[in-house]
């Protein structure tokens, strides 16, 4: 009986033991691309360069564990891997461990930590003004390009300001006077039908003097200052829209350029819907995001080489769905994810510059001491 006992005990153990190990073994996505692609090569240009020119591209919620999945997604190779000057930027908020991109955005924009939720706004409301504020104080040209709708928290952070990222017609409302000469990404509805008090700030815009344009052919003939609103609400999704984000940016490197002559400009650039799809726990359409958004690095990159006085650094604002890597090759370009949670997380996230004034960057800081640290090449 004691022997029968302790077979049966240990056969129910075991069987225990295999529901645990099942129960904590997460069940793996896995994903491979169609349409891989070779990274430029870029020769940086001498390090005592006069910088003109700050492009800041954020990927939002692409931590390192995202890179690391489109890395192999794209083969072992990224155009990220170009820059050489790497560190770790932290990101909680005044009030939360865990960031949004409200208060990490502005951290960035402004070189200011503030509250969850606020946009260009410090913890107590007053306002927080962006870099390029300061640029347009000195005579240069300015830029926001997103592949989200206008009235998300990242470009806000740096055109608007507001307690609450969500009271979104007030923020529409804030673009009339932001004074950036360049912006592009989606969202004709939160400037017009989304709107509960009937105004229709894309006729305002028009009347400031904005070249309004709604659709790629229409922004390729306008001149400056712009307002491009090429989406209902989002670009489309990575797949579908092809290569409508890289030629906006392409867009806005070529008028801003133009028009600023030796003063320079300040960009934005931001990969946005990458944070959307981690949210959804989909990693095929988060990897094809941040590959675009590595493709447009790559088209960056290529126009600093030339231009010879433009520093480019890559940040995240945070990064989302306590992403694991836990499957796959390199070879075949395949991996084999899971996800933790839908929500962000408070892991360090990488940053990245490359170009004259790149050598500053570098080590663990601050997601503000990061803003301030690209403020200050804006002279």
């Amino acid at each position: 009986m004691k022997i029968r006992t302790l077979i049966l005990s240990s056969a129910l153990a075991a069987a225990a033991v295999i529901s645990c190990k099942q129960q904590q073994e997460p069940q793996l996505q896995y994903y491979a691309t169609d349409n891989t692609y070779d990274i430029v090569s870029v020769t940086p240009p001498p390090a005592g360069n006069e910088v003109r020119n700050v492009i800041l591209m954020i990927g939002d919620g692409m931590g390192l564990e995202q890179t690391s999945c489109a890395w192999v997604v794209n083969k072992g190779k990224l155009n990220i891997d170009n820059f050489s000057a790497v560190g770790l930027s932290r990101t909680y908020c005044t009030d939360k461990l865990i960031t949004d991109s409200g208060a990490g955005g502005t951290a960035l924009a402004s070189g200011s930590k503030t509250a969850y939720d606020h946009v260009g706004a410090a913890p107590d409301g007053s306002d927080l003004y962006s870099f390029l504020v300061t640029a347009q104080k000195l005579g240069k040209k300015t830029g926001v390009v997103t592949t989200c709708h206008l009235a998300d928290a990242t470009p806000c952070d740096f055109c608007c300001h507001n307690e609450y990222r969500y009271n979104q017609e007030d923020l529409i409302a804030d673009y009339l006077d932001c004074g950036v000469d360049y912006i592009s990404g989606g969202g004709v509805e939160w400037f017009t039908t989304n709107r509960t008090d009937g105004r229709n700030i894309i006729d305002e815009m028009a009347a400031k003097g904005y070249n309004v344009a709604l659709d790629e052919t229409s922004l390729m003939a306008a001149g400056l200052p712009v307002l491009a609103l090429l989406a209902p609400d989002n670009l489309p999704v990575a797949k579908e829209r092809g290569d409508l984000y890289r030629h906006s940016v392409a867009r806005g490197l070529e008028l801003l350029s133009q028009a600023s002559g030796d003063k320079g400009f300040c960009l934005m650039l931001e990969g946005s819907c990458i944070d959307d799809w981690l949210h959804g726990n989909d990693i095929g359409k988060a990897v094809e995001e941040i590959l675009d958004f590595d493709r447009t690095i790559g088209d960056v990159l290529q126009w600093a080489e030339k231009d010879g006085h433009t520093l480019v650094v890559v940040a995240a604002d945070h990064a989302t769905g306590c992403l694991t890597l836990q499957d796959g090759s390199i070879e075949e370009g395949r991996i084999g994810v899971a996800f933790g949670s839908e929500a962000h997380n408070g892991i360090a996230v990488p940053f990245y510059a490359w170009g004259p004034g790149s050598d500053a960057f570098g080590g663990i800081m601050e997601n503000d001491a990061l803003g301030r640290l690209i403020a200050s090449f804006v002279k």
